[in-house]
């Protein structure tokens, strides 16, 4: 018999021979694939055999050869036939929140011009999805298909391999079982669970963000003009003649080009600010809210950046590490939720590589989930402030998503200290629903910025 595993997707051109072999090894494996129904009948067979040999009893040995021989020559069969046997697996979605559910379709089809026998199949799964999958499947014609399906859900955010995909096969009378495994397997990426958010209105320092989009004008005059060839289309109202007449081919005016606003995501991972561990624990809050307002902003028509406290920054291309400007919203958002769906402790002891990243004053708007931080943390993230447009922190004292209690006064003091360098900072307390924390932010931050000019994020 021959297997052939499909890789991640649909295809199937990867073949395994799932036959013992030829020599006396593979003929010896083929042997231990006797089942315990097999090995009784062997056992059975042989002891019938030995007593007719001693009693002189012609009728007891040939009930006890019949008896031994039936098991080998199920072997035997199972050995010599040749199947060819193709499967493939196909998740939906590949990409689920936590705690929802996913389908894995698993299909076989056999390519040989042989009916096979009875096939069980067992799909590997780690423990965290669920139980182990198992499958019994009637016999397959030649040229036939069975399809298959199963659901995995995971209360852990990550990424999982499912398969390989394990083939069973046994002989009619059930006396021999061969296993071979398929080779390829596919990855379920479970990602942090997103909140839907409030729609909010910042008031700030530039002008023009208003829904999350200015004008970028290239025009200071008429001798500015970038033009470009005419294209099918094009308002004739937009031909710039002067230019026509230099290049001898029809020119338009470049149109004002939408420049999204920017905004950061930061997320503060450092070991040492955060206690505690599992799926209700703060990290995994701070995880769960970094990943609700990056979609948020990316939906509103933000340009938008995930960095972390080593000042890795995701997607790291496009528009000055921004992603939204150059890349589709949806694809952009589905980049750095993979990055969170398998983001985990750092080894760092501050922000200061993050405070690095924010090189210049046109940042745009920056959002934080921070963890414990000390005087010394709370001065970088102070400095942060200068080189963004607005800033929001949510900060999470994980000593009190331990203990269930009250938020520490020394959280009280770094939230002070935050908002007299400009942030708009807020305590998140155990249980605490970031969608009423958003709005709380917006209306904190109309309050205390009501004189700047920065424009919105919603």
């Amino acid at each position: 018999m021959t297997t052939a595993a499909a890789p991640p997707g649909q295809r199937g051109d990867d073949d395994v021979d799932a036959r013992p072999g030829d020599d006396r090894g593979g003929l010896r494996a083929a042997l231990g694939g006797l089942t315990t129904r097999g090995r009784s009948f062997l056992a059975a067979g042989v002891a019938a055999a030995v007593c007719a040999y001693v009693l002189g009893q012609g009728d007891l040995l040939r009930v006890g050869l019949l008896l031994a021989v039936l098991p080998l020559i199920c072997v035997g069969v199972l050995y010599r036939t040749r199947y060819r046997v193709a499967g493939s697996r196909r998740l939906s979605p590949h990409r689920v929140p936590v705690g929802s559910e996913a389908r894995v379709h698993l299909r076989m089809d056999n390519v040989s011009r042989l009916p096979t026998g009875l096939l069980m199949l067992q799909d590997h799964v780690p423990y965290m999805l669920g139980p182990r999958p198992r499958f019994v499947l009637d016999r397959v014609e030649a040229g036939g298909r069975r399809e298959v399906s199963y659901r995995v859900r995971s209360d852990l955010r990550g990424r999982f391999p499912l398969g390989p995909l394990q083939l069973r096969l046994n002989d009619p009378f059930g006396m021999c079982e061969l296993t071979r495994s398929f080779s390829a397997y596919d990855m379920l990426t479970v990602v942090p669970r997103t909140e839907p958010l409030p729609p909010v209105k910042l008031i700030g320092e530039a002008a023009g963000y208003g829904d999350g989009r200015q004008r970028s004008l290239a025009l200071a005059g008429d001798d500015d003009v970038i033009p470009r060839t005419y294209r099918h289309g094009d308002d004739l109202r937009r031909v710039h003649w002067r230019s026509t007449a230099r290049y001898g081919e029809l020119m338009v005016r470049r149109e004002e080009q939408p420049q999204r606003a920017r905004c950061t995501v930061l997320l503060d991972t450092r070991r040492i600010a955060f206690q505690g561990a599992g799926p209700d624990s703060a990290f995994e809050w701070a995880v769960s809210g970094a990943a609700s307002a990056v979609v948020h902003m990316l939906e509103r028509g933000f340009s938008v950046r995930l960095l972390t406290d080593t000042g890795s920054a995701v997607p790291g291309e496009g528009a000055e590490g921004f992603a939204g400007a150059t890349q589709d919203s949806a694809e952009a958002a589905g980049l750095m939720m993979d990055t969170l769906a398998v983001v985990d402790h750092s080894d760092g002891a501050g922000l200061s590589r993050a405070y690095d990243v924010l090189r210049g004053g046109n940042e745009g708007l920056l959002i934080a989930f921070v963890g414990d931080i000390d005087d010394e943390q709370a001065a970088v993230a102070a400095r942060m402030r200068q080189r963004s447009g607005a800033a929001v922190a949510f900060v999470l004292d994980s000593g009190t998503w331990l203990t269930g209690g009250a938020v520490a006064g020394a959280v009280e003091e770094r939230l002070r200290q935050l908002r007299e360098a400009g942030w708009t900072a807020l305590a998140v307390p155990p249980g605490a629903r970031l969608a009423e924390l958003w709005q709380q932010a917006g209306g904190m931050r109309a309050e205390t910025a009501a004189s700047e000019t920065y424009g919105g994020w919603s």
